[in-house]
């Protein structure tokens, strides 16, 4: 099985080739101004990949959002992927995930106070958003590392663990969505996903073979979980070690790489069946009814637990059992920063926010040292630390 997938990303070579002389083409017309690339006074920062597939940009933009929203006034710009409306729409609490895509549904419901928007352009979506709220702070953009018609202030390329871009093809032989000198324009690169049984030496060899500029920083973060929660019932949750060893449970996926959150799961429960679908997967008649058939085969006690992504299609979605309906929870996904990077990197995003932001509170608290500089300036030096609380 393995030599013929092999010997199918041989077929492929002679079509990366060609796809990669054109992105390559694309890259050196954006490198010599031929195509131009916009830049905004406010800050903006983008958090993207180069690769076909998930490589956790939702759970890294909303620790994004948790950083910022009590300091400045956050905007987020997404492309909407799959929804069913076009140009710009601002969500607001009645869109739905047809209007604004399942990823972008996903962070208004946890984040109702952000700004949530979608336009296909980014430069028309960020002219839209600093038009209407011109007190806005920072905007940060949702899978954009490829849209170079907008120049961000800080670019985040992040990388899946389990696929690592300096192991990879461009397509179709491979899942490169452009060669892998691309990542020389992150100013940021996390290597996401990561197992909490990495070793030292796991990390060195990572390091070492992403060869980054020293311009570049690198970061690893790791999937963690919250509570269970109920998708028909948001008073109803349920921690993780509270699930029974004897209760079976299903796991139902809909997005590009189930591996960690697969992973993750069986370490706590032996009874682990799941189903997978393809990212961004729109549920068929014929999927609910495989579902509920699937559920209704397991032993009690049962439960199916999903993603937030996959609940947000999930909870509009007809035909779903009573069974199912009862014991169907979605897991909440956070990122957390490994080898005690934390403070490093949300001490980098703030600094960049704080240096060119007009109205956030950080742009206030430079402005009062500034002030207390000036009115001490025969004192000591003073510093002042940023963290996020």
């Amino acid at each position: 099985m393995e030599g013929d997938f092999i010997k199918i990303n041989d077929w492929l070579q002679p079509l990366s080739w060609i796809y990669g002389s054109v992105v390559r083409f694309r890259n050196f017309l954006f490198d010599v101004g031929v195509l131009k690339s916009r830049s905004f006074s406010i800050p903006i920062i983008s958090v993207g990949n180069i690769t076909v597939g998930g490589t956790g940009k939702t759970p890294h933009v909303e620790y994004l959002i948790r950083l910022l929203k009590d300091l400045t006034s956050v905007a987020v710009l997404s492309r909407g992927y799959k929804r069913k409306s076009k140009g710009f729409v601002m969500a607001d609490s009645k869109s739905t995930v047809k209007e604004i895509g399942d990823e972008p549904f996903q962070m208004k419901k946890k984040f109702p106070n952000v700004t949530i928007a979608v336009d296909k352009s980014r430069v028309h979506g960020i002219e839209t958003l600093t038009g209407q709220d011109r007190n806005l702070d920072v905007i940060l953009l949702d899978d954009a590392f490829q849209h170079r018609y907008v120049k961000p202030g800080i670019n985040i390329l992040l990388v899946d663990y389990h696929r690592l871009i300096i192991y990879d093809k461009l397509l179709p032989a491979g899942r490169l969505r452009e060669p892998l000198s691309g990542k020389n324009r992150a100013d940021i690169v996390i290597v996401t996903k990561c197992p909490q049984t990495l070793t030292p030496m796991n990390f060195r060899v990572i390091t070492k073979a992403m060869d980054l500029f020293p311009y570049q920083q690198l970061f690893f973060t790791a999937l963690a979980y919250d509570k269970l929660h109920h998708i028909y019932n948001n008073n109803s949750t349920r921690a993780l070690t509270d699930i029974p060893p004897n209760e079976h449970l299903l796991l139902l996926s809909g997005i590009a790489s189930p591996q960690q959150f697969i992973e993750d799961l069986s370490t706590l429960n032996a009874h682990i069946n799941s189903l997978t679908f393809p990212d961004h997967h729109e549920f068929s008649k014929k999927d609910i009814q495989h579902i509920n058939e699937a559920f209704a085969t397991l032993p009690s006690p049962k439960s199916i637990i999903t993603t937030e992504k996959d609940a947000a299609r999930l909870v509009s979605t007809e035909g779903l059992s009573e069974e199912v309906r009862q014991h169907i929870y979605s897991l909440p996904v956070r990122i957390e920063f490994m080898l005690h990077q934390e403070e490093t990197f949300n001490e980098k995003i703030i600094s960049y926010v704080r240096k060119n932001s007009k109205n956030s509170i950080l742009a206030q608290r430079k402005n009062d040292y500034k002030s207390q500089d000036s009115n001490h300036s025969g004192d000591r030096p003073r510093t002042i630390s940023f963290r996020n609380n």
